[in-house]
């Protein structure tokens, strides 16, 4: 496989993305979750770029070789969704296939919602529609799960301990899920100047003003759902009675992958995927 590095202003801030397969393909946005980067699809890609696929792979905002703005209001979920359509568009594209894990999902469903014309087909793994979210807050066995949000609330500690909760949260169910290389590769990705602070703004973002979604919750993208059901941080539950809000859903579960399903079974989850976005 052959993959290529790049640097593009998407908007107001300048993100680093990995691309592969045919220029001419259809384009394919696959979108990290934290605490990763882009090699969180490094299973994913080659497969896709085989299929035919123009698989463009970036580290959002704050990540890794992306830039890194200042201050918490520069990571709101309004302005992290509009990141992706300026990229989308910035490569040249109206609309393109979208998947999204984990905060890559949580802001695939925004734009999905939001700005339904760029995209085209959605994926999403273990990252909740915000109206079941919504739902599953309510629930004291998801507060329990969500602990950490509240820790990285603080200020600094976080910081200070991100390796360490980084370690323990890639914790997949094979063994392979997360090689020695791999949690290397991590800790650079972490350490790069600001990615710290940028990564826990995320969570941070969450309190202020504006961040809940607002009007239709409605997701008119073919929409395929991945979830695996030993995620130690969302309720299976999150998964069900989607159709309220996305309209012929298909949802899949994997009872035997954690959070990290796209590495726990890469193979599936390629196969599923690949066939979904060529429908």
């Amino acid at each position: 496989m052959s993959l290529t590095h790049h640097h593009i202003v998407a908007g107001d801030v300048r993100l680093h993305y990995v691309a592969a397969g045919p220029a001419g393909g259809p384009p394919v946005l696959l979108l990290h979750g934290f605490p990763e980067f882009w090699r969180a699809w490094e299973r994913q890609i080659g497969p896709l770029a085989r299929a035919g696929f123009r698989v463009i792979v970036p580290d959002l905002r704050g990540y890794n070789l992306s830039e890194k703005p200042p201050g918490v209001e520069a990571y709101a979920l309004h302005t992290l969704q509009q990141d992706v359509a300026h990229l989308i568009r910035a490569l040249g594209h109206e609309r393109a296939h979208v998947v999204g894990h984990d905060w890559g999902g949580v802001i695939a469903w925004a734009l999905a919602i939001r700005q339904p014309a760029v995209v085209h087909r959605l994926v999403i793994l273990n990252a909740p529609h915000p109206g079941a979210a919504r739902r599953a807050m309510r629930q004291p066995a998801q507060w329990r799960r969500s602990w950490y949000i509240l820790f990285f609330q603080l200020p600094w500690l976080p910081e200070r301990l991100l390796d360490r909760f980084g370690q323990w949260a890639l914790r997949g169910v094979h063994p392979a899920a997360y090689t020695a290389k791999d949690r290397q590769l991590y800790r650079q990705a972490w350490h790069q100047p600001g990615a710290a602070t940028a990564m826990l703004n995320y969570y941070r973002a969450l309190r202020l003003a504006g961040q809940g979604h607002t009007g239709s919750l409605e997701v008119r993208a073919p929409t395929l759902v991945l979830w695996g059901d030993r995620d130690v941080a969302l309720l299976p539950e999150l998964a069900d009675g989607l159709e309220r809000w996305v309209p012929g859903v298909r949802v899949v579960r994997f009872p035997r992958a954690s959070h990290w399903v796209m590495r726990d079974e890469p193979l599936r989850v390629n196969n599923l995927i690949t066939e979904f976005l060529g429908a």
